[in-house]
């Protein structure tokens, strides 16, 4: 078998210090660290910068913080910046709200094949369950535990996940909360587009250019397990602006957008 690529796991983040500490204590956890994570700040305030200063006091693995000025959302320009700094070949993308499974990472690395990108589903974790969440600082769940939903995609069994295949279409199932690709696919369709407005679209839009060049994607099922952290829903005041967008990158197969990456590559 060869050796696991070197991954660096970048999550996004806006002024919730709470639900990054958990997802920070689930890297701690990780029965195979990430070789370093970068922290995509959309302009959060000091609370986030302090804790995340703290955690690098004795974080496993180096542990960089990129912010910029809050400018509403800005995901996908923070999101280039940071993967632009990444040092190693493999990403794996979070979201600042999830909780990891502990071999969350390995089963991304373990999976990891060239041409394709991998996605994982989340477990819901419920409004009603937040006070003990937060309180008890919880980063481990199984199938009987209080406050989920979703309970099946808590089942753990990764050689199951084998008989997925690689597909060539967009799935309905993929979530940018948990991902995983190559920089270097990355970088030929130019990252995340910036002309995106608001919340929602990024990363199918730019898992859709992955598609138009010929990178395939494959089911994490059974393996990347994650815990999503309820929260209000997004403004989708501009979600129909970024649905044009993203259906024209499909129709035309756009393969390269203006506005992404490359503005932070040396």
């Amino acid at each position: 078998m060869p050796p696991f690529p070197k991954c660096s796991l970048v999550t996004p983040t806006y002024n919730w210090p709470e639900a990054l500490e958990l997802l920070l204590l689930s890297i701690k956890n990780q029965t195979y660290l990430p070789n370093e994570v970068i922290i995509a700040d959309d302009g959060s305030k000091k609370e986030t910068e302090h804790l995340i200063k703290r955690f690098q006091n004795d974080f496993p693995v180096p542990l960089h913080h990129v912010w910029h000025e809050d400018n509403k959302n800005q995901k996908p320009a923070i999101m280039n910046k940071a993967i632009a700094m990444a040092k190693y070949d493999y990403i794996i993308e979070i979201d600042g709200d999830i909780i990891m499974h502990k071999d969350f990472v390995k089963d991304h690395i373990k999976m990891a094949k060239k041409n394709t990108f991998l996605y994982g589903s989340r477990v819901n974790i419920q409004e009603k369950h937040l006070d003990d969440l937060f309180y008890n600082k919880q980063i481990t769940f199984n199938f009987f535990s209080k406050g989920i939903k979703k309970r099946g995609r808590t089942l753990h069994i990764p050689f199951l996940s084998k008989l997925y295949k690689e597909e060539n279409t967009r799935s309905p199932k993929l979530r940018g909360c948990n991902m995983s690709f190559w920089k270097d696919d990355f970088i030929k369709v130019n990252g995340f587009n910036e002309n995106l407005i608001g919340w929602g679209i990024d990363d199918s839009e730019m898992i859709q250019r992955l598609l138009n060049i010929g990178v395939k994607g494959k089911r994490l099922k059974f393996a990347g397990l994650a815990y999503h952290i309820y929260h209000k829903e997004q403004d989708k005041s501009h979600i129909n602006i970024n649905e044009i967008i993203e259906r024209e990158t499909t129709e035309k197969k756009i393969t390269f957008i203006e506005k992404g990456v490359n503005q932070y590559l040396n």
